[in-house]
């Protein structure tokens, strides 16, 4: 057994350096160590974590419910608190509408691209991850739904998570394919469309049960939130351990397809700015060509492709892990190994955002602050900041290297931690949890490398 374990561990050890010196790692300044350095390591501390868990945590820790009220927490969670939020949330829905019509230029000259694809988007998954579920407090469509009547019909478990899942491949679609970010009027029309959508299905099926299974920012931001030490419960808020909501999400279907959305749209966004994808799109474009198909709907063609491709990626890749795992015994399904597992892969969608687009949101981000004091491009200076410009220096870019390593090592640890604890309570047995936690080892080496490789294709 001990050398199995061994032999695996340098297997897929030697997955990253070759990865990294392959590509190279992102172009940063000049690092005091050999960049491929890093990658070694980083495939180590995925390796001395999994012995450590072997050895040093027997029994499941995460599954047991944590969470305890504080003092205060009925106060904060009361219905004149989400009134007050909801009330915010559809002033700023309102406003990025307005914002999009009504305003000029393009990107960061338009608070409606600016807030929906760089605040909202990116900002809404740190402050999710460090404040709870807020995205439900300042939701919209929940404060208008709450306000509409509702029909409440029975919602199909066969639909689970799907709508969703789409929903936010949809959304990635426009973000990274569409080329919509560029037209503000267009992207907000798409926002009108998702916000009609929205009410209709919750006055058909209920607010609470929309919100939980089928309204994509609904359930991308609670994914995430359950990372969170915060929680809300029976209107009271109260705390838990880190990552503890995340062994409680409930098996519905569509819920693996989503999480591996997650992951895959980010994957195709890292791949798209390396030479790699460049030429592979230059090709399909070329092949698309000569059938008539015009050089930008060509290139949309293949974008659209390599977003699929993407989530294929990770999907199988995951499929691969759960394979390994049932091979080693204990009688499992693939089905209950697949829900089983999937929560942990939510730490490693929070990290590839957040190696993938920190420095995004610290920079670009910052647009967001002269735009707010004239949103509709009117020639208002409403808070004095409207000469204010981007700050370059508020983030050491010699540095950003340094912060994605440390982030996409701590994201897969605890992805490994939660992959172990749920492998106790599976299995019921600490060597066969063990055993199964080789292959899961592998995948999550083989999710440390491609989150390398995609920030040195970016970095190319």
């Amino acid at each position: 057994m001990r050398t199995r374990v061994v032999a695996a561990a340098v297997a897929v050890a030697l997955l990253v350096p070759g990865v990294a010196e392959a590509h190279g790692l992102v172009q940063r300044q000049q690092l005091p160590i050999p960049q491929w350095l890093f990658a070694w390591a980083a495939a180590a501390v995925l390796v001395i974590s999994f012995f450590a868990l072997a050895v040093l945590w027997p029994q499941p820790r995460l599954e047991q419910d944590s969470w305890r009220p504080i003092r205060g927490g009925r106060a904060i969670a009361s219905a004149p608190v989400q009134i007050i939020g909801g009330a915010i949330g559809v002033f700023l829905l309102v406003v990025t509408i307005l914002a999009g019509f009504l305003g000029s230029g393009t990107a960061l000259d338009n608070w409606a691209p600016t807030f929906l694809l760089i605040t909202f988007w990116v900002g809404l998954v740190f402050a999710s991850i460090v404040f709870g579920d807020i995205y439900r407090a300042f939701s919209p469509f929940r404060a208008i739904g709450r306000l509409l009547p509702s029909l409440n019909r029975p919602y199909p478990e066969r639909l689970g998570r799907w709508p969703a899942a789409v929903g936010l491949w949809i959304f990635t679609w426009i973000e990274l394919v569409s080329g919509w970010g560029e037209d503000p009027a267009t992207l907000v029309t798409a926002a009108l469309g998702y916000t009609v959508l929205m009410l209709a299905a919750q006055v058909y099926w209920g607010v609470e049960t929309w919100s939980r299974r089928g309204e994509a920012f609904a359930v991308y931001f609670n994914m995430f939130a359950r990372m969170s030490i915060w929680e809300v419960r029976d209107g009271v808020l109260g705390v838990r351990r880190p990552l503890g909501g995340l062994p409680h999400l409930d098996k519905a279907a569509g819920t693996v397809p989503f999480v591996t959305v997650m992951i895959g749209t980010v994957t195709f966004d890292g791949l798209s700015q390396g030479q790699l994808w460049r030429d592979v799109s230059a090709d399909l474009v070329d092949t698309l060509g000569g059938f008539g198909v015009g050089a930008l709907t060509a290139s949309k063609i293949a974008a659209t492709f390599g977003l699929l491709l993407g989530v294929g990626l990770v999907a199988g890749f995951y499929r691969l892990g759960i394979e390994g795992a049932r091979s080693v015994g204990g009688g499992l399904s693939f089905a209950k190994l697949e829900f089983g597992f999937i929560h942990t892969l939510v730490p490693i969608a929070a990290v590839y955002v957040a190696a993938h687009y920190l420095t995004f949101l610290f920079f670009e981000g910052q647009a967001i602050i002269y735009l707010a004091s004239d949103p509709f491009g009117q020639g208002w200076d409403l808070f004095g900041t409207v000469n204010s410009g981007i700050n370059y220096s508020v983030f050491p870019q010699e540095d950003t290297w340094y912060v994605q390593v440390a982030v996409v090592v701590i994201g897969h640890v605890a992805a490994l931690t939660l992959a172990h604890d749920r492998a106790l309570t599976l299995y019921g047995d600490a060597r066969l949890a063990v055993r199964s936690q080789y292959w899961m080892l592998g995948v999550m080496v083989g999710f440390t490398s491609l989150a390398l490789w995609l920030l040195a294709q970016a970095g190319s």
